[in-house]
């Protein structure tokens, strides 16, 4: 993955993210040093998100049918959240 320092982001601006994507298709961003934040194109972005609804479907179709999952009126639900 190809690091992009904060100070090259200032100065060389977006093209630097574009040739680091073009390599790599994701790039860190480097602040004094330390790795801070990782930027995708949009592409790999939208795939990612598909991955974690994929997880998270898996985990609520696994929870019903383990049976750990309430059935509840609104109103029962909202007191036992806010309560």
């Amino acid at each position: 993955m190809t690091s992009i320092t904060a100070n090259d982001l200032r100065t060389k601006g977006i093209s630097v993210v574009e040739s680091a994507l073009r390599q790599d298709g994701e790039a860190v961003i480097t602040v004094h040093g330390e790795r801070r934040y990782v930027v995708l194109d949009l592409n790999a972005y939208n795939r990612l998100r598909e991955y974690e609804l994929d997880i998270a479907l898996w985990e609520a179709r696994s929870d019903l049918k383990s049976g750990n999952c309430n059935t509840e009126s609104v109103a029962d639900h909202m007191k036992r959240v806010l309560d």
